[in-house]
């Protein structure tokens, strides 16, 4: 029996570079991107009638921007009509997600997933945790989720 001992242990002696492969896999290139720009074609609203969860379904025409990423420091700026806003990104297991909280109290959140949707492109979406006691037509008010896809670009 004690033979057998020896015989697992012999596998853990053998150096790490034995094991390894020659060729590294290719960086995935959402950790490394430098500059994304979203469009969003489709979005549901979300809100409560007495106190009931009820979502609509709409067409969209949003754009969203962000440069200046550094997912090892997990920073970017998010890119608008009011300038370029500093906010956290996080690249997480060929994910790239982007989060902004206003002095609002808002929450916008955009994931750009590692699917191609088209050539240079990848399926995203972007969600606006929002709520406000009146509705104002062009503003966001109740929380909503756009469902679109990103241009990535090093």
């Amino acid at each position: 029996m004690k033979w057998l001992y020896g015989v697992l242990a012999v596998p853990l002696l053998v150096p790490a570079w034995i094991h390894a492969s020659p060729m590294q896999p290719a960086q995935d290139p959402l950790e490394t991107v430098k500059s994304v720009t979203c469009a969003f074609s489709l979005y549901a609203t979300g809100t409560w009638q007495n106190t009931e969860p009820h979502a609509e379904v709409k067409p969209a025409k949003l754009s969203v921007a962000f440069d200046s990423i550094d997912t090892q420091e997990g920073s970017a700026h998010s890119v608008g009509p009011y300038g370029s806003l500093p906010i956290v990104v996080r690249w997480s297991a060929g994910t790239l997600h982007f989060m902004q909280v206003s002095t609002s109290g808002a929450l916008y959140l955009t994931t750009v997933f590692g699917k191609e949707s088209t050539p240079g492109k990848r399926l995203a979406v972007h969600s606006r945790h929002e709520y406000t006691a009146v509705s104002l037509p062009g503003f966001t008010s109740r929380p909503e989720q756009y469902y679109g896809e990103c241009e990535i670009r090093p």
